[in-house]
């Protein structure tokens, strides 16, 4: 298991894949790619109990499922660190026949990937089936998912949440990222959506929040607690408060960058505010 240091390091570098991978096809999604780096790289180096070797049917292990498949720079650079597919892969992101598309798909077989996703608002559904076939099966592990702030403007996860508690999915653990950004501007322009702590209560599900979602130590803080109340009964999500870009300030705290790629002196600046740890692709 990594230590602190070895996680931020991590994730230092997974910010530069991000950068790199999008400026390369000037296409892409980094400010919320950039917001979930240090989830991710919590997640699938300390948190989830997982395979060495990718296995579709998941038997055995913690499952993820990614429901805002835009954010797939952070996915696809985590995966690789963590050994699922060769790093240098990255070169190839939203290339023709390559396995790394804009949003996550199953049909090449790629490592790590276990759902196509990026129609938003489905991922709540997916995840719940995977968690009820794991009690089906009797095994023990949890699922994990992750959706956007805005992504809940969708009416599908709401009937998901009210489906989870209504059934006491209780090996559930899903997380928003509550960045307050989407792509045409903050969620509270776009269509506010209250108190979203309260709705999940109202549905029937155990909340906690990490106030500081960029930090490592929260992250894994909050997680385990979140994980401690998994079994009672009840869904369990987590409301992770990000910053959208964070880690390259000109990309930080706007919806800007939701899905702008960085020019090449853009690139150059982002680069130099994440110096490379770990080595580049």
């Amino acid at each position: 298991m990594p230590n602190t240091q070895e996680l931020k390091d991590l994730t230092t570098q997974v910010r530069r894949d991000i950068l790199r991978m999008v400026h390369k096809v000037n296409s892409g999604h980094p400010g919320g790619s950039l917001g979930c780096a240090e989830f991710f790289v919590a997640l699938y180096q300390d948190i989830m109990d997982r395979k060495e070797d990718f296995e579709m049917d998941g038997i055995g292990e913690d499952l993820f499922f990614l429901s805002n498949g835009h954010i797939s720079p952070v996915y696809y650079s985590v995966l690789a660190r963590s050994g699922f597919f060769p790093v240098d892969e990255l070169n190839t992101f939203r290339l023709i026949n390559s396995r790394l598309q804009g949003h996550p798909t199953t049909h090449d077989h790629l490592p790590g990937v276990r759902i196509a996703s990026g129609s938003l608002g489905q991922g709540m559904s997916v995840a719940l089936g995977a968690a009820q076939t794991k009690k089906l099966n009797n095994d023990s592990h949890l699922v994990y998912s992750l959706h956007g702030d805005g992504e809940l403007q969708e009416g599908q996860n709401w009937e998901a949440i009210m489906y989870a508690a209504g059934n006491n999915v209780d090996n559930i653990i899903s997380t928003i990222d509550l960045n307050g950004q989407q792509i045409d501007g903050s969620t509270d322009d776009v269509l506010p959506m209250g108190n979203i702590k309260a709705k999940f209560e109202a549905f029937g599900w155990t909340v906690v929040e990490i106030n500081e979602g960029n930090n490592i130590e929260a992250i894994l803080k909050g997680m385990a607690e979140a994980k401690s109340k998994t079994g009672q009964g009840k869904p369990v999500c987590v409301l992770l408060k990000t910053v959208m870009g964070n880690g390259v300030d000109f990309m930080m705290h706007t919806h800007a960058w939701h899905g702008k790629a960085p020019n090449d002196d853009q690139l150059a600046e982002g680069l130099r505010q994440n110096p490379e740890t770990l080595g580049d692709y």
